[in-house]
C-alpha cells in the first residue's frame, strides 16, 4: 500500500488522539465544563469508547468521567447516552488503565444521587466492580473501591446489593493490603455499608472487625479517620455490635488514644465512636471509664470548639446517665466546667443541648451530685434558654427537662433563691416542692432562707400576677402555703408587701381539692420530656469523610 493511500488513516488516528486528549484535559478545569457540554461532546466521545486503539478507549473514558463527575446533569448524560453498558463490556479487556478509568466513570456517575446509582446497577456494573477488587493491580482494587463506596453510600438498598454481590470480604482483603490508597479507600467504603443499619453493619463486622480495630494503631491520618469513622458506625446500631467491638478492642486505650491525634477529624470521629460506645450499655461506658477515658474526653473538649465538642458532650452524658458512681467519675473528671463552657459560649443549640441533657444527667443521681452541678451556676442559665421563646425548641426542652432533673434532687436552696422568682410555674412547683422537703425539719434553713431574703420573695411571689394567671395557681398557693405554716403567721405577715395586707388577711388558709385537679390536668407532658439525645446525633451524622480530600486522591490518573 503506497504512503499517499496510508497518510489520511494516519492523519485521522493522529485526530482521534488529539482531540481525545484535548477534551480529557479541557474536562479536568471547571470552567471548561459548560462550553464543552454545549458543544455536545458526550455524544462524540461515545463512540470512541469502542477504537481500536487503546490510549483513544482511555481518554475517551477518562474524560466522560471528568464531566460526570462535575454535575449531575452531565452524570444523567451518561446514563441517556448508553455509555455504561458499553464501559461494562470492555472491562473485560484485560487493560489494567481501562480498567480504573472505567471504575472512575462509574463512581463518577453514582455520587451524585441514589437514582443515578441505581442506574449504574441496574447497567450490571456491580459485579464486574467486584470482581476488579480481586485484581492484581492496586490501582484498578482502589478505583472500584471507590465506586462500590459511592453506589452504597445513598441507601440501605443499594449497600444491600452491595453485599449480595459478595464484596464486604473482598473490602476486608483490600484494607490488609500494603498500598496505603487502597487501605483508605476499602476502610471508607466498608463505612458507607455499615452506616445505615444494624443488618448491613453484621456482615462488616463478621467478616473484618479484628482487622479494621487493627488499624486504629496505623500512623496514617486519613485512615485513623476512616477507621474511627467505620466503628462508630458499626457501634450505633445496637449494643451486641457495640458490645463485640468493646471485647474484641481488648485495649480501648488504642480508641482514646486517637482523641489526643494531631488531627481535628480523627478526634471528631473517635468522639463519635467512643459516643456510640458508651451510648449502648453500662458495662460499655465502664470499661472505657476504668482506662480513663473520662478524663480523656473532658481534655477533648476543653481543647476543641464548635461543633467537634457535640460527640464528645453527649458521650459524657451517656456515661453519666447510667449509674451515680460512673456520674460521680465524670464529675472528678472535672466535666462540669467545661459543660457550662459549652452551655454559656457555643453558638450551635444543638451543643448547647447536648450540655443541659449531660449536666442534667450528671444532676439526676443524688443531693451529692446536684450540688455540684448547681454549685457551677447553670441552673439560672438553662432557665434563661428554657424561658427564651427564640431559642430552638429543642434546646428549650432539653434545658427544661435537666432543669428538673437537678431541682429535685438540689439541697441547695441558696441556689435556688435566684430561680424563685423569675421561673415560670412548670419549674417553680418544682422549686417550692424542694424548699418543702428540706426546709420543714431544719431550723438552720428555715433562718437561712428569711435572712437570705427567700421568706419576703415568696410572700410577693403569692401575690404576683404570674401565680394568679396561671393555670395550675391553686397547686402554686398550696405549696407556698406549706412553707408559710413553718412560720409563725406574724413573722409571715411581717414579709408580706404592705400594699396586699388585706388581700392577705383575707386569703383563705386551707384549699380545696382543686389544686390537685388543676396538676393533673397540666399540660407538661412531663414523660415525654426525655426525649432522647440521639435526636442530636441523627442531626449531626459523622460527616462524610474530607470530601475535598477524597476528590484529591486522584483515581481518574
Amino acid at each position: 500500500m503506497s504512503r499517499e493511500l496510508l497518510r489520511p488513516f494516519e492523519e485521522y488516528q493522529k485526530a482521534r488522539i488529539n482531540f481525545v486528549q484535548t477534551i480529557a484535559d479541557l474536562a479536568s478545569k471547571s470552567q471548561n465544563i459548560e462550553a464543552l457540554n454545549a458543544a455536545g461532546v458526550m455524544a462524540l466521545l461515545r463512540p470512541l469508547l469502542l477504537d481500536t486503539v487503546p490510549s483513544i478507549q482511555q481518554s475517551a473514558a477518562l474524560a466522560i468521567g471528568r464531566l460526570a463527575n462535575y454535575s449531575e446533569e452531565l452524570a444523567t448524560s451518561v446514563v441517556e447516552n448508553n455509555i455504561i453498558p458499553q464501559l461494562i463490556f470492555s472491562l473485560s479487556k484485560p487493560n489494567k488503565f481501562f480498567k480504573k478509568v472505567t471504575c472512575y466513570v462509574f463512581k463518577s456517575v453514582a455520587k451524585h444521587s441514589a437514582l443515578l446509582a441505581e442506574e449504574v446497577v441496574k447497567s450490571g456494573a456491580l459485579e464486574p466492580l467486584v470482581e476488579c477488587l480481586d485484581e492484581f493491580d492496586t490501582g484498578v482494587k482502589e478505583a472500584a473501591s471507590w465506586a462500590l463506596g459511592f453506589i452504597a453510600k445513598h441507601s440501605p438498598e443499594l449497600a444491600h446489593k452491595v453485599i449480595q454481590a459478595r464484596a464486604v470480604d473482598s473490602l476486608v482483603l483490600c484494607l490488609q493490603e500494603p498500598d496505603l490508597l487502597l487501605k483508605r479507600a476499602s476502610a471508607l467504603t466498608l463505612s458507607y455499608i455499615a452506616s445505615h443499619s444494624e443488618q448491613l453493619a453484621k456482615p462488616v463486622a463478621e467478616f473484618g472487625l479484628d482487622t479494621i480495630i487493627f488499624f486504629l494503631s496505623y500512623n496514617d491520618t486519613q485512615l485513623k479517620r476512616n477507621i474511627c469513622q467505620l466503628l462508630g458506625n458499626i457501634a450505633r446500631h445496637s449494643a451486641e455490635l457495640a458490645a463485640q467491638i468493646i471485647a474484641r478492642i481488648q485495649n480501648p486505650q488504642k480508641l482514646l488514644n486517637c482523641l489526643k491525634y494531631s488531627d481535628d477529624i480523627v478526634k471528631k470521629n473517635a468522639a463519635f465512636c467512643i459516643c456510640e460506645l458508651v451510648n449502648k450499655s453500662p458495662e460499655n461506658a465502664q470499661v472505657i471509664c476504668d482506662s480513663g477515658g473520662a478524663g480523656i474526653l473532658v481534655d477533648y473538649i476543653t481543647n476543641v470548639k464548635g461543633d467537634a465538642r457535640l460527640y464528645g458532650i453527649l458521650a459524657l452524658g451517656f456515661i453519666s446517665s447510667f449509674k451515680k458512681e460512673l456520674a460521680w467519675t465524670v464529675i472528678e473528671a472535672k466535666a462540669i466546667n467545661q459543660l457550662f463552657d459549652a452551655l454559656h459560649n457555643e453558638i450551635n443549640p444543638q451543643i448547647k443541648a447536648a450540655a443541659c441533657y449531660s449536666l442534667g444527667h450528671i444532676g439526676r443521681h443524688s443531693t451529692k451530685h446536684a450540688k455540684e452541678v448547681s454549685d457551677a451556676n447553670v441552673l439560672s442559665l438553662m432557665l434563661y434558654y428554657y424561658q427564651d421563646k427564640k431559642m430552638n425548641d429543642y434546646l428549650r426542652n432539653k434545658a427544661k427537662s435537666s432543669l428538673k432533673k437537678i431541682i429535685n434532687n438540689c439541697d441547695n436552696l441558696s441556689a435556688l433563691e435566684p430561680l424563685l422568682q423569675v421561673s415560670p410555674d412548670k419549674i417553680l412547683k418544682h422549686i417550692l416542692n424542694q424548699y418543702i422537703k428540706y426546709l420543714k425539719t431544719n431550723n438552720t434553713e428555715l433562718k437561712n432562707f428569711i435572712q437570705n431574703g427567700g421568706l419576703q420573695k415568696l410572700q410577693e411571689l403569692r401575690f404576683d400576677d404570674k401565680i394568679k394567671s396561671s393555670p395550675i395557681k391553686t397547686k402554686l398557693l398550696r405549696l407556698i402555703n406549706t412553707i408559710n405554716s413553718y412560720y409563725p403567721p406574724e413573722i409571715v405577715k411581717y414579709y408580706t408587701p404592705e400594699d396586699k395586707l388585706e388581700e392577705y388577711e383575707k386569703a383563705p388558709e386551707e384549699l380545696d381539692n382543686k389544686g390537685e385537679e388543676e396538676s393533673n390536668n397540666e399540660s407538661d407532658n412531663e414523660n415525654s420530656e426525655e426525649n432522647d439525645i440521639i435526636k442530636i446525633k441523627d442531626n449531626n451524622k459523622t460527616d462524610e469523610i474530607n470530601e475535598k480530600e477524597k476528590e484529591k486522591e486522584k483515581v481518574e490518573n
